[in-house]
């Protein structure tokens, strides 16, 4: 045993101090290191120096969201913070990590358009892009880089991400010239309106159901 890895107290008693155990974080930027290396410096792409961590997205279980990546303009040390959510196991957090890189590359100033789609599907990404995930090549990738990593040191949490629904208003058409108007509740009672322009009852659009 080297003197690292013990302490001697004043007496006989003498401590063993175990190795410090990788942890989520530290596991989290090695993988973003091989993503940035292995999949987006071959295409052109330079991935900045992040801060990766586990945590629920800024909308918590009330969003679907599994992943988020905020401007460096937000963060004190000018740096990409990245969260992947901890209901995550350890194939989907690396597919999420890559998500997220991407918005890394170009500062979250494209959000999902062309320019992410442009990065995203050279990756191998497939699906819409609010939700791009690994296509069946990349998979393979992120699996050959899941395996050369330690194992990830995660439990994954069994919590339900909720997305919120929101439900529109009733609303009113005219089906001549296309007018839409919004209906507030307590007039549903009357009906819808009539046209302001062409004179004919507007069709109920929405839930016209509920008289409240």
């Amino acid at each position: 045993m080297s003197t690292a890895d013990k302490i001697q107290s004043s007496g006989d008693l003498t401590i063993e101090i175990s190795p410090p155990s990788l942890t989520r974080e530290v596991w989290l930027q090695q993988a973003a290191i091989r993503l940035a290396n292995d999949l987006f410096k071959p295409l052109g792409h330079e991935v900045p120096k992040v801060q990766v961590s586990i945590g629920f997205a800024s909308g918590g279980l009330r969003s679907s969201a599994i992943g988020q990546c905020w401007p460096r303009s937000r963060a004190d040390d000018n740096l990409n913070h990245i969260f992947v959510a901890p209901s995550l196991n350890a194939y989907d957090t690396i597919d999420t990590l890559a998500h997220e890189l991407i918005h890394a590359v170009d500062n979250c100033e494209h959000k999902h358009g062309k320019e992410f789609k442009k990065i995203a599907l050279a990756l191998g990404m497939k699906g819409p892009m609010r939700g791009a995930s690994a296509g069946p090549v990349l998979k393979v990738r992120l699996e050959q880089i899941l395996a050369e990593l330690p194992p990830y040191p995660h439990g994954k949490l069994n919590a339900i991400h909720h997305k919120i629904s929101v439900s529109r208003p009733p609303r009113a058409c005219c089906e001549i010239c296309g007018y839409k108007v919004t209906v507030p509740k307590r007039f549903l009672h009357l009906g819808a309106p009539i046209c302001p322009a062409d004179r004919v009852q507007m069709k109920e659009l929405g839930n016209w159901a509920n008289l409240g």
